[in-house]
């Protein structure tokens, strides 16, 4: 969406155009392409928020926002915030195993969940540029003691995997993490589960890939021949969950992936008419506000909203992504190491922000799938 898009009025009664265009057929790019910035997950959803702000509708879709208070579980013992007029956002993709996730996720109804994805979006100022720093989970890292927002305490743990510190104390345990390894103060935090993820996309009609190589990974139940694809949602959720199908077979293939996913959502998210049909309109910020779980300061429509309208300016050509950098571990190649001498180089450019050098990332390990899928 372009930041001079203007929303209708959102209200449900128009009937529905057809979600998915027939096979082959491909969306023209139309001018330069505008998109918004909240992360592949919500980007979609949460700027649609806007033209839904009516009578019931508006409390029925403040009342899915589901939020946690992070400042009060993280107190005071924190990295200042920057007053720079940048933004840091933490990101995640949450596989909880309970509820309409189980099928998804697989593994069993016992209610845990993991942070496979992990993502920091650092907004410059002027909210016009992003960059994107991708937090493998299989980083072994040791993890600071925290409180949960239940008040629960858990203690420190050293050589752990990165995406165990949202298993053991939810989003305040994952902010308290990323703020002791990088020094840097979240000032949001953003969640999307598997099966709203889904949904997001089959109701945006799919998103517009190509693959370079063929894809094949019965793990993610994702099978792709080289070429253009418009994704569905199961197929969507294939390819950023995908690790063996390409590159080593590593976290860090999939984060590739899922980086160039993102990119290709943004790009498109203008063209795919949401504002002519207020039924579609409505049921995408529906299905956006169920499946996202925010920091207690965006936990209400309002606050979205303006969140969401001051990142509307940036499209994809101005997110830079990167990953942490990382290298394997000598002693177990399914895990990696942060390499800590080049990432306080990332960590010092968001602090700062200022953009991220390329030195901190060369040399460092990749995934080797690189350019295997890109916006159509």
């Amino acid at each position: 969406m372009s930041a001079e898009s203007t929303p209708g009025p959102g209200i449900p009664g128009h009937s529905t155009g057809p979600r998915h265009r027939a096979k082959g057929h491909r969306r023209k790019p139309k001018g330069r392409r505008r998109g918004l910035l909240v992360m592949a997950w919500t980007a979609a959803g949460i700027v649609v928020l806007g033209g839904t702000g009516a009578g019931y509708l508006y409390f029925k879709l403040n009342g899915n926002i589901k939020s946690v208070d992070i400042d009060q579980a993280l107190g005071t013992d924190r990295p200042e915030k920057a007053d720079n007029g940048s933004e840091n956002i933490l990101v995640l993709g949450s596989d909880t195993r309970a509820g309409s996730n189980k099928k998804i996720g697989g593994g069993t109804d016992d209610g845990s969940a993991r942070s496979d994805t992990a993502m920091i979006i650092h907004v410059y100022k002027g909210h016009q540029k992003a960059s994107v720093v991708s937090v493998p989970r299989d980083t072994l890292i040791d993890r600071p003691a925290c409180t949960d927002t239940k008040g629960d305490t858990h203690d420190a743990a050293s050589d752990v995997m990165f995406n165990s510190a949202y298993t053991t104390g939810g989003a305040a345990c994952a902010v308290k993490t990323v703020e002791s390894l990088t020094g840097v103060r979240m000032d949001h935090y953003l969640e999307v589960d598997f099966s709203g993820f889904q949904k997001l996309i089959d109701q945006l009609g799919g998103v517009d890939i190509t693959t370079t190589k063929d894809i094949d990974d019965p793990d993610s139940h994702l099978k792709l021949k080289a070429g253009e694809h418009t994704l569905n949602g199961k197929q969507a959720l294939g390819l950023v969950r995908t690790r063996h199908g390409v590159g080593d077979g590593s976290d860090l293939g999939r984060i590739q992936l899922q980086q160039a996913f993102i990119k290709a959502l943004v790009n498109q998210v203008k063209h795919i008419g949401l504002f002519s049909d207020g039924t579609k309109l409505y049921d995408l910020a529906n299905t956006a506000t169920k499946a996202v779980t925010t920091d207690s300061d965006l936990g209400s429509l309002n606050s979205l909203m303006s969140f969401a309208n001051g990142l509307k300016g940036i499209s994809a050509s101005h997110m830079n992504m990167v990953t942490m950098p990382v290298q394997y571990d000598p002693a177990n190649p399914n895990r990696v190491l942060m390499e800590k001498t080049k990432a306080q180089l990332v960590w010092n450019a968001l602090k700062n922000d200022k953009p991220i050098p390329k030195s901190a990332t060369k040399g460092t390990a990749t995934g080797e799938a690189g350019g295997v899928v890109s916006g159509s």
